[in-house]
């Protein structure tokens, strides 16, 4: 790593750094913000290889803080607002011995656990003498697992240069995503756009207003978006590009959002807070097929699934076996068809649907219960059966109230038009309750 994050602050002087509440921080600003830090970390004797919550909303004094607790080398545990509960599980599992908590106004405050971490993976970075980075899955079923990284690693991906660009921050700083979205934006010159909440009109408000050129976020808020009718209200003139990841995009969704965004490239993500962001290629605007770059990783196809080996590859889970085979190739549990060097991700293995031995992957039905009239959104799940095993579910959103029964019946029939039999939903459900995650990515869980 030729470049520290602050000295690439000093190369950007005056230029927009991150905007926050309608307030712009410039990279001085910010830079003066890492030396607050600094003083705040030695008066409060916050040492090296410490395990240091940061705990607060995206803001110029966040960024900051990440910046001086990676050059300070503690491990740190970025969280965003948390129930009490589940705040607690991350602090116990995490072994967390300092929290950070900062207000919207920039307000800190810090208090120690009495906790001392002892962790095998946190001895081997405070023997090296590096900074690491702890994250949780966002635990939809079950126990979040934390991935522990070296933070010197995943800066090592980052070079200054290339076009500065201002991108929207959309995933916070507790997501390998957003943590990409901070560094490729800060360490090229670009503008970090911060939204006050992830809902369409913010979020479309913010690009508008701030002139963002980059939106990185997920096929199921971009479906939330063609629902809000927020794309006839806002001016997107500004956006050049929309990258989306996290799960798969029905391709009737990214069909519709180049219709109605003709002037924006898309592009198909792929990353996991276990490897990082890889870079990716897409076929075509309105393709589902991506190719996988090999800068820092490699990738082979075993039995139908995804396997990945990365240069900044976590170091393993603290509260979990870590799937990674001999040759330190990855287990991603993404189920994957091929075409030469090209992929299609189909889904999580554990997503997909056994409907008396036969494979049913959501995405493939969800695309097509989204050429139903007045279906706005659909998530599909599987079902016990004593016969069959598992029955195709759907749960549906209408853009329009009609006769749930008139619905069920439409939805059927046309799946059975354009998908074998044991891919038509048995059952068809009408909901008007978010089925998505806190970072907008759809729970499939068993029904």
């Amino acid at each position: 790593m030729t470049d520290t994050p602050t000295a690439v602050l000093e190369k950007y002087g005056t230029a927009e750094a991150v905007v926050f509440d309608g307030t712009t921080t410039t990279y001085a600003g910010l830079l003066e913000e890492v030396r607050e830090w600094r003083r705040f970390l030695d008066r409060q004797g916050v040492r090296p290889g410490d395990v240091v919550t940061l705990e607060g909303p995206c803001s110029p004094q966040s960024c900051a803080g990440l910046l001086a607790l990676i050059e300070r080398g503690v491990i740190v545990v970025p969280l965003t607002a948390l129930p009490d509960a589940k705040r607690a599980e991350f602090l116990d599992v995490a072994e967390v011995e300092t929290t950070v908590r900062l207000g919207r106004s920039g307000d800190r405050t810090l208090e120690r656990t009495g906790r001392r971490a002892g962790h095998e993976l946190y001895r081997g970075l405070r023997e090296s003498g590096r900074p690491g980075l702890v994250l949780f899955s966002s635990g939809t079923t079950g126990r979040s697992k934390a991935s522990v990284l070296d933070f010197g690693k995943v800066l090592g991906r980052y070079r200054p240069g290339g076009r500065p660009q201002r991108i929207l921050s959309f995933l916070s700083l507790d997501h390998i995503g957003g943590i990409n979205t901070l560094l490729h934006t800060l360490y090229r010159g670009g503008t970090v756009v911060t939204v006050p909440e992830r809902t369409p009109d913010a979020v479309f408000a913010a690009a508008e207003r701030h002139r963002a050129q980059v939106l990185p976020t997920t096929p199921t808020f971009l479906n939330m978006v063609l629902i809000s009718g927020v794309l006839d209200r806002r001016a997107t003139d500004s956006l050049e590009l929309i990258t989306y990841g996290t799960e798969p995009m029905p391709l009737r969704t990214l069909r519709r959002l180049k219709q109605a965004l003709p002037q924006v490239r898309f592009k198909q993500t792929y990353g996991l807070s276990e490897l990082g962001i890889l870079p990716t290629k897409s076929r075509d605007d309105d393709s589902l097929w991506v190719k996988l770059g090999q800068e820092g990783f490699d990738h082979r196809i075993v039995d139908g699934v995804l396997w990945v080996r990365s240069d900044m590859a976590m170091l393993g889970y603290l509260n979990a076996p870590a799937p990674f085979d001999a040759e330190g190739y990855f287990d991603t549990q993404d189920v994957v068809e091929a075409d030469g060097d090209w992929l299609r991700i189909l889904g999580r293995r554990s997503e997909i649907i056994n409907v008396g031995g036969e494979k049913v992957y959501p995405s493939e039905v969800e695309s097509v219960v989204l050429e139903v009239d007045n279906v706005a959104e659909a998530t599909v799940r599987g079902r016990p059966s004593h016969v069959t095993g598992s029955v195709v579910t759907v749960t549906v959103q209408l853009a329009d109230d009609e006769d749930h029964r008139a619905v069920a019946h439409r939805v059927r029939r046309h799946c059975a038009a354009r998908l074998e039999p044991f891919k038509v939903p048995a059952l068809v459900e009408v909901s008007s309750a978010p089925q998505h995650s806190e970072r907008f990515k759809k729970v499939r869980s068993l029904a």
